[in-house]
């Protein structure tokens, strides 16, 4: 104590200096000499208290001392973190207060809009890139160096100008011929539809593939759905920019023709009247949520039947051309996604083959020009990328930026070489430590799922045991497919690959190639699952039909998870990703009927609760919220992370030797949130309408501010943006 001058007691305030204890007695005078004798005593004992007290004190501090550099998080030091570490620095604004708004304070850096998804998908690119290019470095088995060698004739570019447009004249020639060009030899109409279909990829009337049904027992089947059209014309479209569309639309046509050789007055006729075809088509379509609402998705009938639906179409031979092996006879079952469209359209074909066969003629031709556009020459891909950026420009969507060669060249590889590129993209970037350290984080986020199910309010116990059953009996993949993992080295995957002599050819015998390797992988039997991504995607996502979750390799990398990160990152961003997904397996409950023995009033007041609390925020100008649109996204977002840091506070219990970014004044828990954060960051100001999330700043927001953690961690003031007073409690 300050002076010196109090005892032990004094100083904890148990006595007052010069004031005798209020409970002392007086003694008598014999007993004088035992009290000092006793008070001898005392100050002995007293004194060997302090002694023992002290060296308890010190042995104390001796042991916390050597206890504190495993508990107390130390930098992490490697040069993974440091890259990170750079990441954060570069998107992050720190003259924003994270309890005011978290989005600009991880994301706001005004010098560069980053969108951590669209970096990571391109570092992604860059890997495979970097794997295309040092063919030396790989173990290739056999018929696999045909990946590189197209590869390296995609980026030739000097032998595909060299070229020219000659290629494709021969192209047009096999299929009759152009009408503007003079030499047409017109053949059947359903013979050149099925050589466009199955032989150059190209579907101008209607879609044809392979894919399972999406209900019990999903069985692989002919699905026919509505056709890909380059110019976004709609049936209820503000007509002047209808208007201008069409101009746009019309002027990439007249290119196209010009380029071919053709008489430019005969183009523009023959632009017009492909236009004309294509914009009825377009009225034929119904969208997607009136199908829904009428229950017809999709209608199951034999090919015969819808041959007398829609009679122009030999549907028998054209089917039959493109799922070849597949032996097809009209008692053949098929999906059908519109057949009202496709009832309109053969009465449209009709027509146009009584009266102008030569404008159908051409309409087809145009069209498979737009589709083989990667593989020709600079000036149709220049056509191509103009009208992109001007349709972009009317329609309010995205700037179109000028890709290097190489990722167009990526793009092509992408569809035709997925075999080869899966299994060196694994074999680079997933070892089986990461995949042993990624299970390990799911089956962490997992367990705290089943263990938070056991405590919503709204969630009665039967369904609490139904939805643990679910989680247990989940498949979850991840990484890569099994043929990725451990490929088949005595495999022939392009024995029908035919390169040359001129890049167009090498893609067209790409597109039969791949074609063809689909239809045999569904004619073989049916695997537990089928990836529906590639592994260097990005996309995670929850199969209903198979009850499997699927994270991706490409997914499972910086920024988003490592095995070397503190492992609030790791929980944080690839953490709160699998809890999310993990939570569409529940989306069902959430609809209106969708739980009937569960408490409807506590469920619905949790669901307006969070659409309110979404609501709440204030978002840039031009950017709208949906809550009835969004709603399971944003329960998915909240729930997700909560679930991840329950998983995270689960750990920290179990375990010691945190870690920490360098250079940071960052605890593990603000860390959590500050990488859940950089999963969401993306330029605010841009709005996908076909998005079903809410805006990034709600993503980001509406979580973080749920959770009384953040408030606690980053020392929020009650009533600030990201500390409000009433929260929700849906998972």
């Amino acid at each position: 104590p300050e002076g010196g001058d109090k005892s032990w007691g004094e100083a904890w305030g148990l006595s007052e200096p010069g004031v005798g204890t209020p409970w002392r007695l007086e003694r008598p005078p014999e007993e004088e000499l035992p009290t000092v004798q006793s008070r001898r005593w005392a100050r002995a004992l007293r004194a060997l208290t302090t002694v023992l007290l002290f060296s308890l004190i010190l042995g104390s501090s001796l042991v916390l001392w050597a206890y504190i550099p495993g508990c107390r998080p130390r930098p992490c030091e490697t040069l993974v973190c440091w890259n990170l570490l750079e990441r954060y620095l570069a998107s992050e604004n720190r003259n924003v207060a994270p309890c005011t708004d978290f989005f600009s304070f991880a994301c706001g850096n005004n010098n560069r809009t980053r969108n951590s998804f669209q970096e990571l998908a391109e570092e992604n690119k860059n890997r495979l890139r970097r794997i295309l290019e040092a063919p030396s470095s790989w173990h290739l088995a056999p018929g696999k160096e045909k990946a590189f060698q197209f590869y390296n004739s995609c980026m030739d570019t000097g032998a595909i100008e060299a070229a020219g447009a000659g290629p494709l004249r021969q192209v047009i020639e096999e299929l009759g011929g152009w009408p503007v060009s003079g030499n047409w030899t017109p053949l059947d109409f359903n013979q050149t539809l099925s050589l466009l279909m199955s032989q150059y990829g190209h579907f101008p009337f209607f879609r044809a593939y392979l894919r399972p049904l999406p209900i019990p027992p999903h069985t692989p089947v002919i699905q026919i759905d509505q056709p890909e059209f380059d110019v976004p014309l709609k049936q209820k479209q503000e007509m002047k920019i209808y208007a201008q569309i069409v101009r746009e639309y019309l002027t990439y046509l007249n290119q196209l023709g010009t380029l071919l050789g053709g008489d430019p007055s005969q183009v523009q006729q023959h632009a017009s009247m492909s236009i004309s075809i294509t914009s009825q088509l377009l009225q034929f379509l119904r969208p997607q949520e009136q199908r829904r609402a009428q229950g017809k998705l999709f209608q199951v009938v034999t090919i015969g039947q819808l041959q007398e639906m829609a009679p122009v179409i030999d549907w028998l031979s054209c089917l039959q051309a493109i799922f070849t092996p597949m032996s097809l006879n009209p008692s053949h079952f098929i999906a059908v996604h519109d057949l009202e469209y496709l009832k309109n359209m053969s009465r449209l074909i009709e027509k146009e083959l009584s009266k102008h066969r030569e404008f159908l003629q051409s309409h087809m031709i145009l069209g498979l020009v737009g589709t083989l556009s990667p593989a020709l020459d600079s000036k149709f891909q220049e056509a191509r990328r103009s009208l992109s950026q001007k349709l972009g420009e009317l329609t309010g969507g995205p700037p179109v930026p000028t890709q290097p060669r190489w990722m167009t060249c990526m793009e092509e590889m992408e569809a035709f070489f997925e075999p080869t590129l899966a299994a060196l993209f694994v074999q680079e970037v997933f070892s089986p430590s990461t995949q042993s350290a990624a299970m390990e984080l799911f089956t962490a986020i997992k367990d705290a799922l089943i263990a938070r199910l056991q405590s919503l309010p709204w969630m009665d116990e039967e369904t609490q045991r139904e939805a643990q059953d679910r989680i247990t009996k989940l498949q979850v993949n991840m990484g890569a497919p099994e043929w990725a993992l451990k490929p088949d080295p005595a495999t022939q995957e392009y024995d029908d690959m035919q390169l040359g002599p001129s890049f167009l050819q090498s893609f067209l015998s790409g597109i039969r190639s791949s074609r063809a390797r689909i239809i045999r992988s569904f004619l073989q039997p049916f695997p537990s699952h089928r990836w529906h991504v590639s592994p260097w995607r990005v996309n995670a996502y929850y199969s209903i039909s198979d009850h499997v979750v699927v994270f991706p390799a490409g997914l499972l990398q910086p920024p988003f998870f490592h095995p070397g990160y503190p492992r609030a990152v790791n929980y944080g961003a690839a953490g709160s990703i699998m809890a999310h997904e993990l939570l569409h397996i529940f989306y069902q409950l959430l609809l209106p009927g969708g739980c009937p023995a569960c408490d409807s009033h506590a469920l619905q007041e949790a669901l307006q609760c969070l659409e309110r609390h979404y609501a709440g925020f204030p978002l840039p100008s031009g950017i709208s919220f949906n809550g009835s649109y969004s709603f399971l996204e944003d329960a998915a977002d909240t729930g997700g992370l909560a679930i991840a840091l329950q998983a995270y506070n689960k750990r920290l219990l179990r375990y010691r030797g945190e870690t920490t970014l360098p250079n940071q004044d960052l605890s593990p828990q603000q860390l959590f949130f500050r990488s859940y954060a950089q999963v969401m960051c993306k330029d605010p100001n841009f709005q996908d309408p076909q998005d079903t999330h809410s805006p990034a700043i709600l993503r980001t927001h509406g979580p973080v501010s749920n959770s009384p953690a953040f408030a606690r961690h980053f020392h929020c003031p009650p009533g600030a943006p990201m500390n409000p007073s009433i929260r929700c409690q849906l998972w």
